[in-house]
């Protein structure tokens, strides 16, 4: 059985674009979808005791907000609500997760960025840096997109370093749950040092590519395509600009080598990409697994 998305809701703008991404995604891998409203944990405060009748109507309203979230949804995946309580929203929203073995949390950009462009806000950092679970970012504007359009390709952003083969495989995983293709883009010559002879390492990188996509079409069903694509530019943001983008797809990116096992932590290409991507950017964690093959000095 698929495992359940999580879309960390709240009654505004960003919430709306959570929402509507985590419609497509759940409906596109044939996921339920759970919509989360987290509020805050004041039984723990230490500094005024909790009035009952305040947390009453804070109850009250926050079961009429997951009320127009579920009038959204309607009959478009099968969802449930839930009204959660922890000291902060993302801690709320890894726990969840973790207690419903969700596959993916999604949450949106913050207010205030650009149309169709990432700006991240407090609650998508504190994931970034916490969960053990992919976080699904929805750029601003998602809301706008109709839901059933779903998921067009799974766009994956490949390097060398550990951690790639968690990467491919979850990408090869959404790829065929959402019966679409899969495009491995390889960043491995983009955002070199100015002045290094980058001859060889081009041919090393698009050997790498190549090596890449011949695994991942061992892996994926025979009725789901796999491309690679290599980018090229004087810089991430640069490569991220002049490649074409479908308004449907997802890009799926790695964690830093620096993250904690089984926890986020978005590196610097991730980063770069995240300015210019006019799409959904999905987050993978590390996985005990690479812990052994990235210790030692670090550059």
């Amino acid at each position: 059985m698929t495992a359940p998305v999580v879309v960390g809701y709240t009654a505004t703008d960003t919430g709306a674009d959570a929402l509507a991404l985590g419609i497509r995604l759940a409906r596109a891998i044939g996921a339920s979808l759970e919509v989360a409203l987290v509020l805050p944990d004041d039984a723990r405060s230490v500094i005024t005791p909790p009035d009952a009748a305040y947390a009453r109507l804070v109850a009250e309203q926050a079961e009429r907000w997951l009320g127009e979230a579920a009038a959204t949804i309607r009959d478009a995946v099968p969802h449930r609500e839930h009204v959660r309580h922890a000291d902060s929203f993302a801690e709320g929203l890894v726990g969840f997760a973790d207690e419903i073995g969700a596959g993916y949390i999604v949450v949106g950009a913050a207010n205030g960025g650009l149309r169709g462009r990432h700006r991240l806000g407090t609650v998508a950092s504190e994931l970034l840096h916490s969960s053990d679970v992919p976080v699904v970012l929805a750029p601003e504007g998602s809301r706008r997109v109709d839901p059933a359009i779903g998921i067009s390709r799974v766009t994956a952003a490949i390097g060398s370093r550990p951690g790639a083969d968690v990467l491919r495989e979850e990408s090869i995983a959404l790829s065929a749950a959402a019966s679409v293709p899969l495009r491995l883009l390889s960043l491995v010559t983009v955002d070199l040092p100015p002045g290094l002879e980058t001859g060889a390492i081009r041919i090393a990188g698009a050997r790498h590519a190549e090596e890449v996509l011949s695994q991942a079409r061992v892996e994926l069903p025979t009725d789901v395509a796999a491309e690679v694509v290599v980018a090229d530019g004087d810089s991430i943001e640069e490569a991220v600009r002049d490649l074409p983008w479908d308004p449907a797809e997802l890009v799926m990116v790695g964690s830093s080598r620096l993250a904690q096992p089984r926890r986020l932590f978005l590196g610097s290409t991730a980063a770069k990409m995240l300015h210019e991507l006019p799409v959904p950017l999905v987050v993978v964690p590390r996985s005990r697994a690479d812990v052994s093959a990235s210790e030692g000095p670090r550059p």
